[in-house]
């Protein structure tokens, strides 16, 4: 194929100390970035750089240190705003990540649901995108539904359609599918729902590193992700929640900055965002947020989609010459994850066989066990590709997978 590489690569990868290691001897091929992604010297500079010059409490001291760190702190949601086109800055809270922050939703939603109402997830969900609404369920009486899956691994939409109703008051569904790629039609998910009376929680945690969320244009009740998927530090991400629903939610947990005032008769509690924001926070990652954020602009993430687009069909290309091999996930629009199956040979020996190799990927269930559960695997083995991944490296990933499948069949 003609590769038009509108990226950089060589220098993009020159940002990532990690990518010069060696494992087992081979030069690192690192595809599982699915899982996580690469930090950039840009960000990690950003950490050392905190810790090293300002490291303080924020929103609690008068003096410099204190300020300053304050300030690079809320100068990080203002990047995440304008990021995700967000209309006000207090409509993101700062969380440990997607997980943290789908937790916070339904504990809240625990207030607002009974036996008579219903909750819907989609058949391709990550685990932490079923389990909190499950528990919720189990609190509150209400009843989950699924919308199904279909066989290419994309959403039974007419399901969809047959079982929402006016008893539905939640709707979640993931942006993308970690274990799939499948790129999930939010669009028309989040308008069905808003038109039956439901809200919506989209688990955006695999496709803000691949694309930009316009949150005001979806008209999204909830958005969550992770800071750790698009090339900042783990243990932080973001909750974005309409206005309107932030203030009707409880506070998630209590403690100090999430209060107005305390006596041992009455708390009150403090104003969006600070209400969900209870404790020291994150502060460093949340700087490294923004790091992350900037760093990812000025490459384009409509530059990154166009790229990341070539190497899933490169490598869809190249797999699928290998005999016995076969993809789970072949709707037409998903981004660049290939989770796949050497017949006969179980994905964690594949694995396996390809660390000793010098290349990372994952298997197992990606934490998606319902995806492996329809259609009666094991698991997969799944190569997610970044735009600072090559086509060489696709190559070796190939190559790689046929000496896998000569060893061990």
């Amino acid at each position: 194929m003609k590769i038009k590489m509108a990226l950089n690569v060589t220098q993009i990868r020159e940002d990532f100390p990690i990518l010069k290691r060696q494992v087992n001897g081979k030069p690192l091929v690192y595809l599982d970035n699915a899982a996580t992604s690469q930090k950039p010297k840009q960000v990690i500079d950003c950490i050392v750089d905190y810790y090293s010059r300002y490291n303080a409490n924020i929103h609690r001291g008068v003096h410099t240190l204190s300020q300053e760190a304050t300030d690079a702190y809320e100068s990080a949601r203002k990047k995440i705003q304008k990021h995700f086109n967000i209309e006000k800055s207090h409509e993101i809270i700062f969380t440990s990540g997607a997980t943290q922050s789908i937790n916070l939703v339904a504990n809240g939603f625990s207030s607002f649901l009974n036996g008579s109402d219903e909750v819907m997830v989609s058949a391709m969900e990550h685990h932490s995108n079923i389990v909190p609404w499950q528990m919720l369920c189990e609190r509150t009486g209400a009843i989950l539904k699924v919308i199904p899956m279909k066989e290419d691994g994309t959403l039974d939409m007419k399901a969809f359609d047959e079982k929402l109703s006016e008893k539905t008051k939640l709707v979640f569904v993931n942006h993308i599918s970690n274990a799939l790629g499948t790129i999930n039609p939010i669009e028309e998910i989040i308008d069905k729902a808003h038109n039956s009376g439901a809200a919506v929680l989209v688990d955006g945690a695999q496709a803000c590193s691949h694309l930009k969320p316009d949150l005001q244009a979806l008209d999204v009740d909830f958005y969550v992700t992770s800071a750790h998927k698009l090339c900042g530090p783990t243990g932080v991400g973001m909750l974005y929640g309409k206005e309107e629903w932030l203030e009707k939610l409880p506070p998630y947990q209590g403690g100090g900055e999430m209060i107005a005032e305390v006596t041992f008769e009455k708390t009150t509690y403090a104003d969006l965002p600070h209400k969900f924001e209870a404790g020291t926070p994150n502060i460093v990652g949340g700087i490294a947020f923004g790091a992350a954020i900037d760093y990812l602009d000025n490459i384009g993430l409509d530059n990154i989609a166009e790229y990341e687009a070539e190497l899933l069909e490169y490598a869809t290309t190249e797999l699928l010459k290998i005999d016995g091999l076969k993809i789970y996930g072949t709707g037409s629009d998903k981004t660049s994850v290939i989770s796949f199956n050497l017949e006969g040979i179980h994905p964690y020996d594949v694995g396996t066989i390809l660390d000793k190799l010098g290349i990372a990927v994952r298997t197992g269930h990606h934490c998606a066990q319902p995806i492996m559960d329809f259609y009666k695997i094991p698991g997969t083995v799944r190569a997610s590709f970044a735009f600072y991944n090559t086509m060489e490296e696709i190559d070796l990933l190939v190559e790689g997978i046929k000496k896998a499948q000569v060893m061990l069949s």
